[in-house]
């Protein structure tokens, strides 16, 4: 089994009352608009990390993540990148991936919109958690945890770090 906790669009800030729920996961997996290798650093110290680049990271998070990642994880076929709308408003390059990898589980950021929907039409789960940063309209920081275990994603959660605006 493992505990994964989920985040996207730090834009560089990574909230200290996230920090307990890094502690208490196996793994971050980070959808994008990271900010600053410092950032991933500062995570990696903590727990190991799998990320995607967003669409504002540098050179240096993009020679060291990918667009997109492909893995298994507790026997669940994982699909994460950082622009990847959502069921019904897929871009094209999104629905090749599908059809290549064929994941149940479908991870993206970007939209600062907290999302979590089973596609039926692809058979996965979509999550979306949110921007756990101070940059963008979100009014709230969010991350999402939960579990995977032989197979099976459970235990999900949606996580409110408070106000946008409150940097801690």
């Amino acid at each position: 089994m493992k505990k994964i906790l989920l985040i996207s669009d730090t834009h560089n800030f990574l909230d200290p009352k996230l920090l307990k729920h890094i502690e208490e996961a196996d793994e971050v997996w980070h959808g994008g608009d990271i900010g600053t290798i410092n950032l991933c650093d500062a995570i990696q110290k903590l727990k190991p990390l799998r990320a995607v680049f967003g669409n504002v990271d540098g050179q240096d998070i993009r020679t060291t993540y990918p667009e997109n990642l492909i893995f298994n994880c507790e026997g669940v076929k994982v699909l994460m990148t950082h622009i990847g709308g959502y069921p019904g408003k897929y871009p094209s390059r999104i629905k090749t991936l599908f059809i290549e990898h064929k994941p149940q589980l479908f991870i993206c950021g970007h939209s600062h919109i907290l999302k979590v929907i089973f596609d039926k039409q692809n058979n996965l789960l979509h999550i979306n958690p949110g921007a756990c940063g101070v940059h963008g309209f979100h009014k709230v920081k969010t991350a999402v945890r939960f579990e995977i275990d032989q197979k099976e994603i459970k235990n999900l959660a949606v996580i409110e770090l408070g106000s946008r605006a409150a940097l801690n």
